[in-house]
């Protein structure tokens, strides 16, 4: 996730928003059902969904869509195993990860980042 500064903005995006703070916290208990989330946070379904768009790009969470009993499909989103580690090194790693080496293609980076 940090590996690269695409990943790392990303990610960086996702949690700096209140919403998405409280998303995942919400999420920390375990997998929720899209609906019963959106009452638990007072927000609308098309605006929890873009942010959780955002979240699930980042790799923050997962969504999964499961069938029920009576054949509907129920959306659950639960929070997938990271640890944001941010530091001087992770930010550096990941711009130079970025860089193009001497023939001009990216580097790839082989150090394990910030965010598992």
């Amino acid at each position: 996730m940090l590996t690269s500064e695409t990943g790392l903005v990303a990610v960086l995006t996702a949690v700096a928003n209140p919403q998405r703070m409280r998303i995942v916290a919400e999420l920390s208990d375990g997998r929720v059902h899209v609906s019963e989330l959106a009452r638990r946070l007072g927000m609308s379904r098309p605006l929890l969904y873009m942010h959780l768009d955002r979240l699930e790009k980042a790799g923050l969470v997962t969504g999964h869509l499961e069938l029920s009993e009576d054949g509907k499909a129920m959306k659950y989103f639960e929070l997938a195993p990271f640890d944001l580690t941010l530091n001087a090194e992770t930010i550096t790693d990941a711009v130079r990860a970025q860089e193009p080496d001497e023939h001009g293609h990216e580097m790839a980076d082989t150090k394990e980042g910030g965010a598992k």
